[in-house]
């Protein structure tokens, strides 16, 4: 009797050869994470829905890790698992609505022109803020990660062929946006709590961790459009372009000191193991 032949294993949605898993995988998510968050909330029906259906507030850094986790899960986990992570958000998107309280307009978070700008500024920071960190992705793999990040628009409910598959449909989306984008006062104070969020005590004052954090966040601010950072009026930030390549690229030098099996993350890991790729 023959042997069978061991199953391939699953890639998930990209696999090994993507750039979704070389982007992803980058020591600067960290910071495109925050510059997502803060480009994210100059729409203010989708900063409406952070403000009225999240705990951001109340947990920020559990808020973060769920949507690093979400990240990761459906970047390196198995088909199975992304598309199980996509259900539960589309479930609990199914059910939440509200009004944003300036202009009086009533919203759903599952409205697919909202679900299109968060999915369109988290990959959108995520590929700009690697490259000005350092990371090389040529023009081509650009586009290439666009079309990639379509499928993963599709878990979250949108239709692929809506959600801009080039760098050039990016560009022409975000200026096609800018004229509904504004500063809402809800805007105003997310962003000046992801700028001095929360710390206890014993971390605040016997560690470096607020000064960091600081750092961090000011540099995320600071690379965002220049059109953003002119929406929000915040004097005192850095806002120099040459000011925050210059900290990206510092931010990510340091961390890729660090041994990999520190700079990665469990899926990462995970799905380098089934891969066979440790």
């Amino acid at each position: 009797m023959s042997e069978q032949p061991e199953p391939c294993p699953d890639p998930g949605l990209y696999g090994p050869d993507s750039v979704t898993w070389r982007v992803h995988a980058d020591p600067s998510m960290a910071l495109a994470g925050l510059r997502a968050l803060l480009l994210q909330a100059v729409h203010p029906l989708a900063m409406s829905g952070v403000i009225q259906h999240s705990d951001f507030r109340a947990d920020p850094w559990g808020r973060l890790f769920r949507t690093a986790d979400y990240v990761g899960v459906t970047t390196y986990g198995t088909t199975q698992e992304a598309h199980r992570a996509g259900a539960r958000v589309r479930g609990v998107h199914r059910r939440l609505g509200g009004i944003e309280p300036e202009s009086g307009v009533a919203y759903r978070v599952d409205d697919p022109d909202l679900l299109r700008w968060v999915h369109c500024v988290e990959v959108e920071s995520f590929l700009s803020t690697a490259v000005r960190c350092g990371l090389r992705v040529s023009p081509a793999d650009r586009d290439r990660y666009y079309a990639e990040q379509t499928v993963g628009a599709a878990l979250v409910g949108l239709d692929p062929a809506t959600v801009p598959a080039s760098a050039a449909q990016m560009g022409a989306y975000l200026r096609d946006m800018r004229p509904q984008l504004r500063v809402t006062q809800a805007a105003r104070e997310t962003v000046t709590f992801l700028l001095w969020p929360p710390m206890p005590t014993k971390v605040q004052l016997g560690t470096p961790a607020r000064a960091a954090w600081v750092a961090l966040a000011s540099a995320a601010f600071a690379m965002l459009p220049r059109w953003a950072r002119r929406l929000y009026r915040l004097p005192g930030l850095p806002t120099t372009d040459v000011a925050a390549t210059a900290a990206g690229l510092a931010f990510r030098s340091g961390l890729l000191i660090a041994p990999e099996s520190l700079r990665h993350g469990p899926h990462l890991k995970s799905g380098r193991a089934r891969m066979g790729l440790l």
